[in-house]
């Protein structure tokens, strides 16, 4: 019998080094920066959607001026923390405990859920989940191949129910549109 693939999930992503000594700002995409950006925590590197052989182990992490600056192993000087601007850092599935909020999810949660407007009509399928600076963001495909892209917010998302294998939307107009 097969294991299932284990899924590789977004906790952050290097926004620019900070200071010569090789440390990293963080943009934290995680509900529990405490436990993935903790001393000994090994965080993979992916660039582009390419999961690069690299690994991360966190020595620090300290809050400054309202962001998370991360200090990792083999990461000396700037010129080092340079070459990471823009990886994300992932941690797998395999490592998380369940939310226990019910409007947080994980990724391999909402990939492959139905979507359908409030009138049930269909829309598509989620393809896949994008962390962007803006905000995550849901690739759906559509029954004629399109890919949209909508905004994984409350207010277009009103619904999202696991269980029945779907999500519902409530897009502004135009949002759907073929260009």
């Amino acid at each position: 019998m097969n294991e299932p693939e284990l899924e590789i999930l977004a906790v952050g992503r290097v926004v620019r080094p900070h200071g010569i000594r090789g440390e990293l700002v963080v943009e934290v995409l995680t509900d529990s920066p405490e436990l993935r950006f903790a001393p000994g925590s090994v965080l993979g590197v992916q660039r582009r959607g390419v999961v690069r052989a690299q690994n991360l182990t966190v020595t620090a992490a300290r809050q400054h001026a309202g962001r998370l600056l991360v200090r990792a192993e083999g990461v000396e000087g700037r010129d080092a923390a340079e070459d990471l601007r823009g990886v994300l850092l992932t941690v797998r599935s395999d490592v998380l405990e369940p939310t226990g909020d019910p409007d947080e999810f994980h990724d391999r949660e909402l990939t492959g859920l139905r979507v359908e407007l409030v009138s049930g009509d269909e829309v598509g399928a989620v393809s896949e989940v994008l962390h962007t600076p803006a905000g995550e963001l849901l690739a759906v495909r559509t029954p004629d191949g399109r890919e949209v892209l909508v905004p994984f917010v409350a207010e277009i998302v009103p619904e999202v129910d696991l269980a029945a294998g779907r999500l519902v939307v409530d897009p502004p107009e135009g949002l759907l549109d073929a260009e």
